[in-house]
């Protein structure tokens, strides 16, 4: 090592579930390449290198011999120190690493995932005499033109080649880039144009005569001369395909007849990954009374509170608010941050957003490509708020969102608040969008709006106390009424023998009249697949999955039986397992069920379904919303997906199949669940034109939640409930962590619990509760066993978090439970 005082020190974040940050030295010299927010390739262990953030920057030795940084990968910080503030509050919160966060928040192009690409620099001439391994490096990068960081390790037979690398970049002999392992190609879309001979009058007049018996094909031709100008114009336009396509009757074939015969020219065109789509923006709209005066009120409570809850009725117009909060924060030179609990969701508030901000809106989340997702993060992370061409100021996104580089973030606002989709469960760290980002509010010194029409007990809690400011709208845009709630009675409708499959006559009938007055329908049923089990009438056998504790589900579009846990699936059984007879029926009902029945009854509806199996790919959910909302789709039935703001102004009804199944389920939540779920789903009736009419079919009518929901009474409910949380010493009152620990041997799984739980009693007393099997007790081979831990919101969360990280210690440190999985999830949903 060099002399001490020509060496400089810097914290590197690893993106490993390891605590704390790991110090590496680099000269003074290098000082001006290596900076906060960087990253850098070093070496952890004997072998491993690892893409780290540089943290902090300091002289202290620490007491053991340290690692040089290998390589500087960015001329910049690629995030901001505020991020860094932000990524140590997730760590201490929710007791992850600081590596985990790394690992969640960055694009896992910018992570250890990507791989480092090497360039030679065929201009670069030496002053100086290179050694042979340097030359055998810059001779093979000048024949491969480039390669990976792995492939020079195997060239040079070398287990570490970064320290040559690094050498030959500082001479600049060879460039470093950051790419994907996996390549990035570019975003292409096919265009078409009418090949340049034809300007020639001759030949033009030559091609119609010989597509005199082709009608459709001369068609075409003449359609794509008058979009394009073709005659009129010295340089040959050209029109995307698919927009032909789909605004024409033209069809493929006529396309690729055209081509053949090479009077089009069909090509590839590289476009903007990120489709900005600026063109034909629209004037917002003026704010109703109503809006206004909650506009009004949202300022002022800013004046008082960074944070604000806004408590609004299901189309109320509270979108139309946050275009205009947006609008004075964009003029304004800030950033925005719209956060959405699903991808699904986007879809049409992006949609929304840009026609009225254009290019400055873009959406973010998690499904979008690694090249996508890298493109969005440097838009956001070069902001300049003096740039009148700025793109991405206002990004709209999931909860991954909060990661971005964001460096003048103005606003926040929190879309349907209450959403459980907020929260992150697996892997760590297992954080709360919606607290998050009151924190990412809080370090930017912007404010954040929670806006909803069913609030989280906490977040309503919180406004009512005083630590939020809280604003109301309790009138829907344009004055339409709340739609018309009513319980049909599943014991009634099974006595009487007059259930046409899973429906009661009163939904049935309901569904045939929005149909014949061409109105569209929703339906709600919280199970996907065809039937959640299937069963032996003869001995009663239920397949189960082999590697968690549970029923499969039966998909009949599949044929097959699925474990909604782990993954596994098998074909549909022909006869029983146990005593081979052939009577095996399904039992209940999911979506596809009801999409199956829906196809019976009414032959020429279009039905769709909206649910994870109907939207796995990228566009999926697009494809599905979009026909609804064109009104192509008669009838939609879907999950928890279509309760959550979704807008289409043409729904009358809206039916909810089984009610009883949100309102029993076992969790201190369901009542405020069922409420909201029931709630949100209702509110897609009669949007725009009328009152909507919606049908909840339960075995318990009388039951007090749907007396709230008919009555659109959330404060009673919240009032009657909020006793019993304090009592039982539940949130918002108290705070929970859930540690659950997992083996794959049920008695060691057992063990280890009972002895954490008793490590944690000697400070945390009756505090404690379990350790327990939850409702399903066991997944992908692992048994799981769940202790809660229960205390006042007045005990400091780091100290007791900190007594909780020491037992969890102590009991993985004993020989037995090495093996032993723990997590922890901090306020669990």
């Amino acid at each position: 090592m060099e002399a001490a005082s020509n060496i400089l020190f810097a914290d590197i974040i690893l993106p490993l579930p390891l605590n704390g940050t790991f110090t590496y030295h680099f000269l003074k010299e290098d000082e001006k390449s290596i900076s906060i927010g960087k990253r850098v390739i070093v070496q952890f262990g004997k072998r491993k290198l690892y893409t780290g953030i540089v943290q902090t920057i300091h002289t202290n030795k620490p007491e053991y011999d340290t690692k040089p940084i290998e390589t500087v990968l960015d001329e910049s910080p690629i995030i901001h120190e505020i991020q860094l503030k932000l990524w140590d509050w997730l760590a201490d919160y929710y007791s992850a690493t600081v590596g985990e966060v790394m690992k969640a928040a960055l694009p896992s192009g910018l992570k250890l995932e990507s791989q480092s690409n090497i360039t030679a620099n065929l201009n670069w001439e030496a002053s100086a005499k290179l050694s042979d391994i340097e030359e055998t490096l810059l001779s093979f990068l000048k024949t491969e033109n480039s390669a990976t960081i792995s492939k020079l390790n195997s060239v040079s037979k070398r287990r570490n080649i970064y320290p040559v690398v690094k050498s030959l970049i500082s001479k600049g002999a060879i460039s470093i880039e950051e790419k994907l392992s996996k390549k990035v190609k570019s975003k292409t879309k096919p265009y078409l144009s009418i090949h340049p001979k034809y300007k020639d009058g001759q030949l033009l007049e030559v091609l119609f005569s010989e597509l005199k018996r082709a009608n459709k094909q001369l068609e075409l031709l003449m359609y794509l001369i008058d979009e394009t100008n073709f005659l009129k114009q010295d340089e040959v336009s050209s029109l995307p395909k698919k927009k032909i396509i789909k605004s024409t009757k033209f069809t493929d074939a006529n396309i690729k007849a055209l081509v053949d015969k090479d009077v089009l020219i069909l090509e590839q065109r590289e476009v903007d990954r990120l489709d900005y789509q600026s063109n034909n923006l629209q004037e917002k709209k003026e704010l109703n009374h109503f809006q206004q005066i909650a506009f009004n009120e949202i300022h002022k409570k800013f004046l008082e509170k960074n944070t604000v809850l806004l408590h609004g009725v299901t189309a109320s117009g509270k979108t139309e608010i946050y275009i205009k909060l947006i609008d004075e924060q964009l003029k304004a030179g800030k950033q925005v941050l719209y956060l959405l609990p699903e991808i699904a969701l986007t879809t049409q508030i992006i949609s929304r957003l840009k026609k009225v901000f254009g290019e400055q809106a873009m959406v973010y989340h998690s499904r979008f490509s690694d090249a996508e997702r890298i493109e969005i993060w440097n838009k956001v992370l070069h902001f300049n708020k003096d740039d009148s061409d700025n793109k991405c100021q206002l990004i709209v996104g999931a909860r991954s969102s909060l990661f971005l580089p964001f460096s003048n973030l103005g606003l926040i606002i929190v879309d349907e608040e209450h959403e459980t989709s907020y929260k992150q469960f697996d892997p760590a760290p297992r954080y709360n969008a919606r607290d998050a980002a009151i924190v990412l509010g809080h370090l930017h010194a912007a404010n954040t709006l929670l806006g909803t029409a069913t609030p989280s007990f906490e977040s309503y809690f919180n406004a009512k106390n005083g630590k939020y400011g809280m604003v109301e709208l309790k009138t829907r845009h344009h004055e339409i009424e709340l739609p018309e709630i009513t319980f049909a009675s599943l014991t009634d409708a099974y006595k009487r023998k007059s259930m046409l499959a899973n429906f009661t006559p009163i939904l049935y009938e309901a569904v045939e009249n929005a149909l014949q007055n061409n109105e569209q329908v929703i339906l709600f049923q919280n199970r996907r697949g065809f039937s959640p089990f299937i069963q032996c009438k003869n001995c009663g056998w239920i397949p189960k999955c082999k590697h968690c504790d549970v029923s499969l589900t039966y998909h009949k579009f599949a044929n097959n039986l699925q474990c909604h846990y782990c993954g596994y699936s098998q074909q549909m059984p022909n006869h029983c397992d146990e005593c081979n007879s052939t009577d095996v029926q399904t039992k209940g009902f999911g979506t596809e069920k009801i999409e199956d029945d829906l196809k019976l009854f009414f032959p020429d509806a279009k039905v769709e379904r909206l649910d994870m199996d109907a939207a796995k790919r990228k566009h999926g959910f697009e494809g599905i919303i979009e026909r609804f909302s064109e009104g192509e789709t008669q009838i939609l039935v879907g999950t928890q997906m279509i309760t959550k703001g979704l807008d289409f102004e043409n729904v009358s009804v809206v039916g909810i199949l089984n009610a009883d199944n949100l309102l029993n389920f076992p969790d201190f939540r369901s009542y405020e669940r069922a409420y909201q779920l029931i709630a949100q789903v209702s509110g897609r009736a009669g949007r725009k034109h009328k009152q909507g009419k919606v049908i909840i079919q339960t075995t318990q009518p009388e039951h007090i939640v749907l007396s709230f929901v008919k009555n659109n009474d959330y404060e009673t409910l919240f009032n009657s409930l909020i006793g019993e949380r304090k009592l039982f010493k539940y949130p918002p009152y108290f705070r929970l962590i859930n540690i659950t620990l997992k083996h794959k041997n049920r008695d060691r799984a057992i063990l280890a619990s009972k002895q954490l739980a008793s490590e944690l009693r000697k400070t945390f007393g009756n505090r404690v509760l379990g350790p327990e099997f939850p409702l399903i007790s066991r997944i992908q081979q692992y048994y799981h066993l769940t202790i809660r831990l229960k205390f006042e919101k007045n005990i400091a969360p780091t100290e007791a978090k900190s007594y909780l990280l020491n037992a969890i210690q102590k009991v993985k440190s004993m020989e037995q439970n090495t093996s032993i999985i723990v997590q922890i999830d901090v306020d669990p949903i």
